[in-house]
């Protein structure tokens, strides 16, 4: 069975708090042994659509555009539109999507928030139908400004955003939390597509 290792780490958006990758489940599927790596003939991949099992909507149509986008971006395996067309299937869960409270001021205002994105992934060969590698509980972690107060508009996180000092001064703490809170849950989905393609084409 391949073994499982945890995400490099890496800053995103404002701030990466962690990756953390843990775990192997059993299944019904025949395990490839710890020295396999992904067939030297697989050409071709596809995306099945995630089961969603988070409270927000739609969420596994924005993963699926990402992970299709991003190995579509690579070439280095084609991406198809049906199952049958594929030499390897990419699956997963969304377990969870969780926003808490993460600093607060000496008033117990909230300052940040952490997204927290929790994930299983499959990735199988279709032919014969065997798992070439499987993580449990994925997570991935950041940090988001939940007040005006928490803005530093002087460092290159937030030079490098799409919000200037003038939008922050007319947002209010909640109109700026949910822009934060949307752009934060975009940036999770893109930093896992792109880590989950790295684990594919690190087994070739």
């Amino acid at each position: 069975m391949r073994q499982d290792h945890s995400f490099r780490g890496g800053s995103l958006g404002y701030l990466i708090a962690g990756v953390v990758l843990s775990g192997l489940g059993a299944c019904g599927y025949q395990f490839v042994d710890e020295s396999s790596l992904l067939p030297k003939d697989a050409r071709t991949i596809y995306v099945e659509p995630f089961v969603n099992r988070s409270r927000e909507v739609g969420m596994e149509k924005e993963l699926a555009t990402a992970l299709r986008g991003e190995f579509y971006r690579r070439g280095r395996l084609q991406v198809v539109e049906q199952a049958e067309q594929a030499d390897v299937i990419l699956s997963g869960v969304i377990r969870s999507l969780e926003n808490t409270v993460a600093s607060v001021n000496r008033r117990d205002e909230v300052l940040q928030y952490e997204a927290l994105l929790n994930l299983d992934v499959t990735l199988r060969r279709r032919e014969p139908n065997e798992i070439l590698w499987r993580g449990q509980e994925l997570r991935l972690s950041e940090i988001y400004n939940g007040s005006r107060a928490a803005v530093v508009t002087t460092s290159s996180e937030f030079r490098t955003g799409t919000l200037n000092a003038s939008d922050v001064r007319r947002m209010t703490d909640i109109q700026l939390t949910e822009f934060e809170r949307r752009a934060v849950e975009d940036q999770l989905m893109e930093r896992f597509a792109k880590e989950i393609h790295q684990r594919v084409m690190e087994m070739f």
